[in-house]
């Protein structure tokens, strides 16, 4: 089976940082694209940013400049650095990756079980 693990979450003041981290594990044939989602309390999960196998990454607008995604393709994890928090990054963070594990031919996206970010004064 496959699973992903975050860590790195917590209660930050505005302006502070944060690092998170997922790990992939379990019957990984090919580790497709990666990327973190968030969800605040009464919206929808949205993307915050993804990473291809070959480094290349997507952004959205509101983490451009302040976020920075990376992965390590040799140990199946992915981090996103997060700089200049603001009270409107407080939500839920998810870690997603897109998997074709041993026992299918097809890709499958995968989910965390998320780590919750705060940021407040």
């Amino acid at each position: 089976q496959v699973q992903l693990v975050e860590s790195g979450g917590g209660l930050v003041q505005p302006g502070g940082s944060l690092r998170l981290s997922c790990a992939a594990s379990g019957s990984i044939f090919r580790l497709n694209a990666m990327g973190w989602y968030r969800q605040a309390p009464g919206k929808q999960r949205e993307l915050v940013a993804g990473i291809a196998p070959d480094g290349s990454t997507n952004y959205e607008s509101f983490a451009k400049g302040r976020f920075t995604i990376s992965r390590d393709n040799a140990k199946n994890t992915t981090s996103l650095q997060m700089n200049n928090l603001k009270p409107e990054d407080t939500a839920v963070y998810f870690c997603n990756a897109r998997i074709v594990p041993w026992y299918n031919s097809g890709a499958f996206d995968y989910w965390g079980q998320g780590t919750q970010v705060i940021v407040s004064a």
